[in-house]
């Protein structure tokens, strides 16, 4: 009789480290997203450099946006080997900081928003709009603060609906598949 684990090989690490590494990986890269918020000079972005700063905010937001729809597409096509729960939730925290730098920077422009001061500030309304929740002690007045704030709520509604409804089948799926391969042994 042969053993279960050589007639069905499992993908599984082999050690720990084999295992935490990848996680020790994602959690990595997030954190370097928010670090990289909070160090990089966006104090010289805004109205000193208009054109710079709205050519990095439309650049990375279509960067992620497409980034998003292959991960999407990954799900849609049910590719074994894409890993979208990771790479959505990375990309998620990526477009929230794009969001907040590009509120910090605006709000150097006089007029543009009531109650945005730092980048704290700028996360803080980022993940509130982002929440829909709204509570009105940060505010955006200029025209192009509430141009940004309705492509942040569109984007959110269009992108991350999408990703989230992509992550939402993906793990269906891998839930149906498992009481499968139980039956199949």
């Amino acid at each position: 009789m042969r053993d279960r684990r050589t007639a069905h090989p499992h993908p599984h690490p082999r050690t720990v480290w084999d295992a935490v590494r990848p996680w020790l990986l994602r959690i990595g890269i997030a954190v370097a997203v928010v670090v990289a918020y909070f160090l990089l000079p966006l104090d010289n972005l805004g109205p000193q450099r208009p054109v710079l700063s709205w050519t990095l905010f439309t650049v990375l937001l279509t960067v992620v946006a497409v980034l998003l729809l292959r991960q999407i597409r990954h799900v849609l096509l049910d590719r074994p080997d894409s890993r979208p729960g990771v790479v959505i939730s990375l990309l998620i925290v990526l477009s929230v900081h794009v969001f907040s730098a590009a509120y910090y920077s605006l709000a150097k422009s006089p007029g543009e928003f009531h109650g945005l001061e730092t980048r704290i500030d700028a996360l803080y309304f980022t993940v509130v709009t982002l929440a829909t929740v709204g509570y009105g002690d940060i505010t955006p007045r200029g025209q192009a603060a509430r141009v940004v704030t309705m492509l942040q709520i569109t984007y959110s509604f269009v992108f991350l609906t999408a990703a989230a409804t992509a992550l939402t089948t993906r793990l269906r799926s891998m839930v149906v598949r498992r009481p499968e391969r139980g039956r199949s042994r």
